[in-house]
């Protein structure tokens, strides 16, 4: 899983105008240390989120929202007390095709990414 959330995360970077919160998920997936802070990135994130609701900016939202469940997973990943909904990970894929046909990408790139292996 992890490997499919990089590799989309890469996949996503080059067609985004704001990759900050990407790149910072991008480094948190190989720093297993870092997991714990995923809870505060993601409240970054959801503030971003708010931020392109508000300007209904549905580019950026739908960005946010896929960066969202990215957070939520690497978070729950720690096998905390407090995890955020146990769906979260079910996410991934369902955002990131939106975002893939937000941006005029191809959502077989996206299928394809999931399917192949870590």
């Amino acid at each position: 899983m992890l490997g499919h959330m990089r590799q989309l995360l890469e996949f996503f970077r080059p067609h985004l105008n704001d990759t900050e919160t990407l790149d910072r998920l991008r480094n948190m997936i190989d720093d297993r240390g870092a997991w714990p802070r995923a809870h505060h990135l993601f409240d970054h994130i959801r503030h971003k989120t708010l931020r392109a609701e508000r300007a209904k900016d549905a580019a950026a939202e739908t960005q946010y929202l896929f960066e969202e469940a990215c957070a939520k997973t690497l978070f729950n990943l720690t096998h905390t007390n407090a995890p955020f909904d146990a769906d979260s990970p079910y996410w991934i894929v369902p955002n990131a095709l939106m975002l893939a046909r937000t941006l005029g990408l191809d959502p077989m790139t996206v299928q394809e990414i999931v399917t192949g292996s870590e």
